[in-house]
């Protein structure tokens, strides 16, 4: 196995990345993104909240760079912050929702680590979607479920994101 080469949070800081890339604890780690499926999901959900965004006062981001550790920053599909927009280039504070969709080529192992660092950095609700199965999993510090009437749902604030009337609109 090939000696992996330690990247300086500094050098990764100013360094660009095409596509951008997670750093975990000095590895630049790349991302699977790429295909129709997965961004067609991704627009379509960002245009759903940006539309809403008064309505709910939220803010929807797009592969935002997060700082969720000292040493892990973190690329989610799309970040969804309540409250006033954030001005800061790096978020560090956690949004209300993180939302990663599923890759062909996506690992269990390596979603489940961004999962938990996002619930470790205080993430409330981690919502994965598969475009492929057109299935959701909601992750909290409670546990894991899966969305089975396909509506995505938070509290305090109260949003919701329903993928029936999402993945209608990618057809």
């Amino acid at each position: 196995m090939p000696a992996r080469t330690l990247v300086p949070v500094e050098e990764y800081l100013h360094t660009s990345y095409d596509p951008d890339c997670d750093y975990v604890d000095g590895e630049v780690v790349e991302r699977n993104v790429g295909e129709r499926d997965h961004s067609e999901l991704q627009s379509e959900i960002v245009t759903y909240f940006r539309s809403r965004r008064q309505k709910l006062k939220v803010h929807a981001f797009v592969e935002q760079r997060v700082q969720v550790a000292r040493t892990r920053f973190r690329i989610p599909d799309i970040r969804i912050m309540a409250g006033p927009k954030p001005t800061e280039q790096i978020f560090t504070q956690p949004p209300l929702v993180t939302i990663e969709i599923l890759s062909k080529e996506d690992r269990v192992g390596y979603m489940q680590e961004k999962i938990d660092d996002n619930l470790a950095f205080g993430v409330r609700y981690v919502w994965v979607i598969d475009p492929r199965t057109r299935r959701a999993w909601v992750y909290t510090q409670e546990g894991a479920r899966e969305s089975k009437d396909g509506i995505l749902r938070t509290e305090n604030p109260a949003i919701e994101l329903p993928l029936p009337e999402i993945f209608s609109a990618l057809e």
